[in-house]
């Protein structure tokens, strides 16, 4: 087999398997304790809902195996937040002086013919080109920055959040 990495975004929520069963309408196996610690997961847009009252795809976890494997969105390194902006997210960090501040993956343009009268034309710039993938800020005082690259500091900090 070949080794795997995932990413995905869950809602997650303490729940003994016992519960979990129940709420299942499962009986629960003679070898399995219903007092085991775990956490009900839902799937966010990901899989057919499998029980009533959800509208994803939920499953259950052991406490110890969730605890490796998730991290709540309000404390996320780089990484992780890197994972979120290619989700379609916008994320931020908890440590940043202005407030309303966020980041966005522009995922980039295909085919774009530079307008005449634009820097791009007036440049020499007469063909197509691809706009390439970039990360744009949002600014404390509202506008966008396009092109923003991290510092030392925010691709160590653990304090990323993603931004509804």
């Amino acid at each position: 087999m070949k080794q795997h990495i995932g990413v995905k975004l869950i809602n997650a929520t303490p729940m003994t398997l016992g519960d979990y069963n129940a709420l299942r309408g499962w009986h629960m196996p003679s070898d399995e304790s219903p007092e085991a610690p775990g956490h009900l997961v839902e799937y966010l847009g990901g899989g057919k809902p499998n029980c009533e009252g959800f509208d994803n795809y939920v499953s259950w976890s052991p406490a110890d195996v969730f605890e490796r494997a998730y991290r709540p969105t309000d404390g996320m390194p780089f990484g992780m937040a890197l994972e979120a902006l290619r989700m379609g997210k916008r994320v931020a960090r908890a440590g940043w002086n202005g407030k309303g501040m966020w980041l966005v993956l522009d995922p980039g343009t295909s085919a774009v013919r530079p307008r005449p009268g634009s820097p791009y034309h007036k440049a020499g710039l007469k063909d197509v080109v691809d706009i390439n993938a970039h990360i744009d800020m949002m600014t404390a005082t509202g506008e966008m920055q396009p092109g923003w690259l991290a510092s030392q500091t925010d691709m160590l900090a653990d304090d990323w959040m993603i931004v509804e």
